[in-house]
């Protein structure tokens, strides 16, 4: 019996684009990001970072933390409790109200994974190594996507546009993709060399206040910038017919 010859590198390579592009898209459409999709810019980056619910799951946990800790930073438990307890509050209200719980319970794994670490450690600082780490992969993994022509964005985008990698044939939207993996590996470095130095000095309070800040404020507008990209790629004919809608 002869056995089947195997996949030549670019079936391989297609078939890995095509779950990566997949699992991009499924996300970007959970979180409002599908072009298809009707709706003004900022209800889009709104439907993104989750209305209120998501900016108060996304700022009160690492916010009272950072409080809490510069306020008394011993015991230690107590802030890092408080902050795992909220994210464990809004995971129950999700679950309650039977809404998505995928960003909730996302925040809580996080949020207790960085708890333990810190409590292992008896470092307050240590609570921030997560998101550190995060936007290093983040950062490394839009970059290199990037500059090897596959970028993560245009991948995503092509699976939600049903052209899988045909992007790659157009000189247009291949080079913006480039510049929008580009912007946000750019976001996520930015981020590292602002908050590295300040967690190696110990500055706990310092790396707190600077990781909200960074967080939601540049993640909204790089959004927004994404969004208009894609559109402008992606124009369809009602958009013709309409004015553009900001």
């Amino acid at each position: 019996m002869s056995t089947p010859a195997p996949a030549s590198e670019p079936e391989r390579e297609q078939s890995a684009s095509d779950i990566v592009g997949a699992a991009l898209g499924g996300a970007a459409r959970r979180a409002g990001l599908d072009p298809n999709e009707s709706g003004a810019t900022h209800k889009v980056v709104w439907s993104a970072i989750g209305g209120w619910r998501g900016i108060l799951e996304s700022v009160l946990p690492s916010l009272a933390f950072v409080i809490l800790f510069t306020i008394r930073p011993e015991p230690l438990i107590l802030p890092l409790g408080v902050s795992v307890g909220l994210a464990a509050v809004f995971t129950i209200v999700r679950l309650v109200q039977k809404s998505p719980p995928s960003a909730a319970i996302g925040g809580l794994v996080a949020a207790a994974a960085a708890a333990a670490l810190a409590l292992w450690t008896g470092r307050g600082e240590d609570n921030f190594v997560p998101g550190l780490i995060t936007n290093a992969a983040y950062g490394t993994a839009m970059l290199v996507s990037a500059l090897i022509g596959w970028s993560l964005i245009g991948l995503a985008v092509g699976f939600l546009m049903g052209e899988g990698t045909a992007w790659r044939g157009d000189r247009r939207k291949r080079r913006a993709f480039f510049w929008l993996g580009v912007a946000w590996a750019a976001l996520f470095f930015a981020r590292l060399a602002v908050q590295l130095p300040l967690y190696l000095a110990g500055d706990v309070t310092a790396l707190g206040t600077l990781k909200l800040i960074m967080g939601l404020p540049l993640f909204a507008p790089l959004i927004a910038v994404t969004w208009l990209v894609v559109r402008a790629l992606y124009p369809r004919a009602s958009d013709a017919e309409a004015p553009a809608q900001s």
